[in-house]
């Protein structure tokens, strides 16, 4: 018998480009927007395009119903994007056991902003902050946050994988419905902008100043940015006759280079060949596909092959330019907008901002200009993750 299709409901999304899913596909296919902007909060003494989430979060001392080991600038903007689908997930979760709910998240900062500020202070005074607590900065503080306050007890866990850690949480999810562990899933991811993450990449030189421009000759690094992205996710029902469906995925480590993809590509294309299959697609059957496009120089010249090799007629885009680099919320990230870009009405397809210079070293690929329509509503989309230490993941998102 094959198995039920896992459903991807009501996503919930903050980001560079808005709050909320109409605000943020306004953005995104009309290439604005409103959180990129250069800042140094970040980076004292030098000024950098950043994607900041400006949605509205409670502040830290207003979340006294959580455990100072809870309470973190990640953790608020998790609550914050969560409130957007809380109505729908109480619906949903109305008939279904505690135990029956799992909660899965990636992330790669957790509360490590707040460690930042305790070590600060620390300096200063020799003492750390009343405030403070270790816990803070724990990977798995933001899925055990979500599922204490929910009530939740089934399956919870974080995911982190640097760049593919969310994906890797939305296939975590679908695993864990086919296996009969849960029948709700809460996955997606959450990551804040901090100074650590922002060193961090300035110290691999690969942090661009200016806004990044994928797959350019003139590609120099990448913007970081901040966002959180959710899903509710259960197997298809009757009712869910015209939803989207998380149809397919494909992981791979290739562990080539603790921070450089292998050239070839061969992991990120074995990745992809297994979604699609998984799905029971053709190459003919993707109507677009979000690209990994950090606008770094090994990641692009990578990818470029891959995807020009595998899709020489898809349109494709990274969306990026308009999020920046949001690290372990990046794959829920970009389903969101995969899911964005499959239910619109009017086919309109996410643009790729760069400044049109091809690199000549690496093959031209389908990027979709500002304004763009598919001739018919796009029915199966890729989504792909790439990440540190070889890890390659692929969402393959369809129209029922």
């Amino acid at each position: 018998m094959h198995p039920s299709p896992i459903v991807l409901l009501s996503p919930a999304i903050a980001c560079a480009l808005g709050d909320g899913r109409e605000s943020v596909r306004e953005a995104l296919f009309s290439g604005r927007s409103p959180g990129m902007r250069y800042s140094d909060t970040y980076s004292p003494g030098r000024t950098l395009m950043l994607g900041h989430a400006d949605t509205p979060l409670p502040s830290l001392e207003s979340l006294d119903d959580l455990p100072r080991a809870q309470r973190s600038r990640n953790n608020a903007l998790l609550l914050a994007t969560f409130a957007q689908i809380e109505s729908v997930f109480r619906e949903r979760a109305r008939s279904i056991p505690a135990h029956r709910i799992a909660v899965i998240l990636g992330t790669s900062t957790s509360g490590i902003g707040e460690s930042e500020a305790a070590v600060r202070v620390f300096h200063q005074t020799q003492r750390l902050p009343e405030e403070f607590h270790y816990s803070q900065q724990e990977l798995g503080s933001p899925a055990r946050m979500l599922a204490e306050r929910l009530g939740c007890t089934g399956p919870t866990y974080s995911v982190s994988t640097a760049c593919t850690s969310s994906a890797k949480a939305l296939v975590s999810g679908a695993r864990l419905l086919r296996a009969g562990l849960a029948d709700l899933v809460i996955a997606g991811g959450v990551d804040t902008l901090t100074r650590f993450t922002v060193a961090g990449f300035a110290s691999l030189e690969a942090i661009s100043e200016a806004p990044c421009l994928p797959f350019s000759a003139n590609r120099c690094g990448i913007n970081i940015g901040e966002a959180a992205a959710l899903f509710l996710m259960r197997r298809q029902t009757g009712e869910d006759e015209h939803a989207v469906t998380l149809a397919g995925w494909g992981e791979t480590s290739d562990g080539y280079h603790i921070s450089a993809p292998d050239p070839e590509g061969t992991g990120a294309t074995n990745a992809i060949l297994e979604a699609m299959t998984r799905a029971g697609c053709s190459v003919d059957d993707v109507g677009y596909i979000n690209l990994h496009g950090t606008a770094t120089h090994h990641n692009d010249a990578m990818e470029s092959r891959v995807v020009s090799r595998l899709f020489p007629h898809c349109p494709v885009s990274s969306t990026k330019p308009l999020t920046g680099h949001t690290l372990g919320a990046a794959g829920a990230l970009e389903a969101v907008l995969t899911w964005l870009t499959l239910t619109d009405s009017a086919h309109r397809l996410p643009p790729h901002l760069w400044d049109g210079i091809q690199d000549p070293d690496n093959p031209s690929l389908v990027l979709v200009a500002p304004e763009s329509r598919a001739a018919t509503s796009v029915r199966a989309a890729l989504s792909l993750s790439f990440a540190f230490g070889g890890s390659n993941t692929a969402l393959l998102l369809k129209r029922t």
